[in-house]
């Protein structure tokens, strides 16, 4: 997973309040239900020290956020009397947190993201398409195509002088006017960076979509009849479909970087030689297993890769005044400051990596912690 959409909130100094809550709107005292956990929350923040301008900030956000319908989640964070960053979770939290500290605490939003996978989704008949992209981070983006041709898109019956006419005819307003999807669905494709395209709806249409893609988007390309552009139209198979194509480019990343972990032969295994990989930037992406109940913490200096396990390993490095951190906001700020992206992992996916936590390195020399070992 890339990481820079966190930039915003290590370009400010802390200290910082970090909110997750339940949002949803699906019951009828939805909104009451909100007030409650949000000021159960915001006493818990002024609890551990937290100023009234930021509580306030936050209050304000959370009261006056755009709601969306069914259940999802809020992650909020905020500094010095200013929200930063304001995330809507695609489900609810586990549980609704509150945190005040040095870092901003990113790991539960960057677990519950997960593997984010751009993708684009052609839904067409002979008349035109509708071109739904989702960016990595989950921005949609819509287009509505109405094809240039809308004379005699069905082939007439057999029989007549003219009917090799009209047959052409068709065909050729098929081909323009998927021409006209293919083009709008690639300029989004492009615009979000897509790992999937999935061509939905009339057999006909897709086919003549696919075969006006350019390569490099057929190679990623997913073909279904599912799906129609009518009213009342049942989406379920289409969006089982996406789902399935989304997830299997997910999971096929995760395998890619554990194969390329594993070929390391053990360096950058553990929470010592990941550390002392981010100081060098020597990180290219981060593995990680999601723990919640973790309270393992590290040290940390004003810059992203002043990060330790001993306080005396940052004076050393004339970092004068050391702060002890949760380990895992430290490991994402120095992340994000050293451009170098994460895979998080569940329990069952990496059993044996030591510390819960390794690293695929950019390059490996005399120097490299852990090597050897």
């Amino acid at each position: 997973m890339e990481l820079s959409f966190l930039s915003p909130l290590f370009e400010r100094p802390g200290p910082w309040c970090s909110v997750y809550l339940d949002a949803s709107r699906d019951t009828q005292d939805a909104r009451p239900a909100l007030d409650l956990r949000w000021r159960a929350l915001a006493d818990r923040l002024a609890e551990q020290g937290a100023d009234p301008e930021t509580v306030a900030a936050l209050d304000r956000t959370v009261r006056g956020h755009a709601p969306l319908a069914g259940d999802y989640g809020l992650a909020v964070f905020a500094s010095r009397g200013r929200v930063v960053l304001t995330e809507y979770l695609a489900a609810p939290p586990v549980r609704d947190l509150a945190g005040y500290g040095p870092l901003p605490h990113t790991m539960p939003l960057v677990a519950q993201r997960g593997e984010q996978v751009a993708w684009v989704r052609v839904l067409a008949d002979r008349t035109g398409a509708d071109v739904v992209a989702v960016s990595a981070g989950g921005v949609p983006r819509r287009a509505h195509v109405r094809g240039r041709e809308s004379y005699q898109l069905h082939r007439v019956q057999p029989g007549g002088w003219s009917q090799s006419r009209y047959q052409r005819a068709a065909t050729e307003a098929w081909h323009r006017n998927g021409g006209d999807a293919a083009a709008a669905a690639v300029a989004l494709a492009e615009r979000v960076g897509a790992e999937v395209v999935v061509l939905a709806g009339d057999v006909r249409a897709t086919g003549v979509i696919a075969a006006q893609l350019p390569a490099r988007w057929q190679d990623r390309m997913v073909r279904t009849d599912a799906g129609k552009r009518t009213g009342g139209a049942d989406f379920t198979a289409m969006e089982d479909i996406t789902v399935q194509a989304v997830a299997e480019v997910a999971d096929r990343r995760i395998r890619e970087t554990l194969n390329r972990f594993g070929v390391q032969e053990d360096v950058g295994a553990g929470l010592d030689a990941v550390v002392g990989a981010l100081q060098r930037n020597q990180v290219d992406t981060m593995l990680i297993v999601d723990d919640p109940s973790s309270t393992e913490e590290l040290w940390i200096g004003p810059e992203p890769t002043e990060i330790a396990t001993d306080p005396g390993q940052l004076t050393a490095m004339a970092v004068d005044h050391p702060q002890r951190v949760r380990a895992d906001a430290a490991l994402v700020r120095a992340l994000v400051g050293t451009d170098a992206a994460v895979t998080v992992l569940g329990p069952d996916e990496a059993p044996e990596l030591t510390d819960g936590v390794g690293a695929v390195l950019r390059y490996v020399d005399a120097g490299t912690p852990g090597r050897g070992a």
